[in-house]
């Protein structure tokens, strides 16, 4: 069996009549699947692109794995266009999650599925960097002093070097069941995953239904639009945020009365509630000035505007979970593979390498390609 760039082809002997020629129609298929790389092949390169820093090191590493030679940009074009069929299959609902919400039970015997959203900044080619590169490539075949082939329609980039992409997320208590979509649309899109992948699990058979968000007013109108959820809560981080930032233009940053007001005051906010805190926000409010009072009233504000949203001792005393660490989570480990050093994508291939990051945090990578191999159905 040989390898070339990616692609298998093996040596087969052909019988033929010199006078009259011949036409094997074996010959004919077995040409047209040898033209393309085996759906074997392809998952092994995807699989190893995860953790690859690079699609040049993805290549590297296929040759030591499975002395399958194929260049960076074969794998590059390869493992984009496998991402955006996993994006066609789950808009397609051709792929759905391998759990239920009746399956996701607690102590109490009760089913809990917990929905959360968040936004994740990806490093985008800006259409002024493609001007520049393709000015590169003229000059660069200019200096050649020969014919080449014309150059390929520009695709317009980005108007800015970093977007919001949106991630959604579906999970039980012990996270043993989980389900992960991405896109890089705008809010309204994410409101539209967060309805497709309430269907897939069948959300609305929980028992307890319980989003925890950060404070961005898009995630809780979202929720709000398609009552997929009926509890609503603030994860209890980013409300610390704001807490500490208080103290520290307040009171210093090593301020010993500073750190016991911060550590009472999310004492209060978890255990009292929020009338108990935002008295003693208040409080600190008097006696605050110049940046303090301005970062006091930042958190005032804040608590304010997400009152319904903070219901700690509630969510404590049924056993519910008062952060979205398991969102932010995703958000770091579905982003490893486009972010880093010199790192920059069209918004398209970085949101197929991303949906690729997500059938595998939604554990259905091996779904997926028993799906897409026609031997298996």
């Amino acid at each position: 069996m040989l390898t070339i760039n990616g692609r298998i082809r093996v040596r087969r002997t052909r019988w033929h009549c010199p006078e009259e020629g011949a036409c094997t129609l074996t010959d004919r298929y077995l040409d047209e699947a040898e033209s393309t790389v085996s759906q074997g092949a392809r998952e092994l390169i995807c699989r190893l692109n995860q953790s690859s820093a690079s699609f040049r090191k993805t290549s590297d590493n296929l040759k030591r794995a499975a002395q399958i030679e194929s260049n960076a940009e074969t794998i590059r074009q390869l493992v984009e266009t496998e991402g955006k069929e996993v994006l066609r299959a789950f808009s397609q609902e051709a792929i759905q999650p391998d759990w239920k919400a009746r399956e996701c039970r607690v102590e109490s015997g009760k089913t809990r599925v917990y929905v959360s959203c968040d936004g994740v900044k990806v490093p985008l080619v800006t259409d002024d960097e493609k001007k520049t590169r393709r000015k590169k490539v003229r000059e660069k075949r200019r200096r050649k002093g020969r014919k080449c082939k014309p150059l390929p329609r520009a695709k317009q980039g980005s108007d800015n070097a970093w977007k919001e992409f949106r991630l959604v997320a579906h999970y039980d208590e012990t996270q043993s069941h989980c389900h992960v979509s991405v896109t890089r649309g705008n809010h309204e899109a994410a409101g539209r995953l967060m309805a497709r992948d309430a269907k897939a699990v069948h959300l609305q058979e929980a028992d307890e239904r319980i989003a925890n968000v950060d404070g961005a007013p898009w995630i809780r109108s979202q929720l709000e639009l398609h009552g997929t959820v009926e509890h609503i809560g603030l994860d209890f981080y980013h409300l610390s945020e704001y807490v500490h930032a208080a103290r520290r233009d307040t009171f210093g940053e090593d301020d010993a009365d500073g750190s016991d007001w911060a550590d009472e005051m999310m004492h209060k906010l978890k255990h009292e509630g929020y009338s108990a805190a935002w008295q003693m926000a208040i409080n600190l409010r008097q006696s605050a000035s110049g940046s303090g009072l301005a970062t006091v009233d930042r958190l005032l504000g804040y608590m304010s505007e997400r009152r319904e949203m903070i219901r700690y001792p509630e969510f404590i005393a049924r056993g519910w979970q008062i952060g979205s660490g398991p969102i932010e989570a995703q958000c770091k480990t579905t982003t490893s593979r486009v972010k880093g050093s010199g790192k920059r994508w069209d918004g398209p291939n970085a949101e197929a390498v991303m949906a690729l990051s997500c059938l595998e945090n939604s554990r259905l990578w091996q779904n997926y390609w028993l799906s897409a191999d026609p031997a298996a159905n």
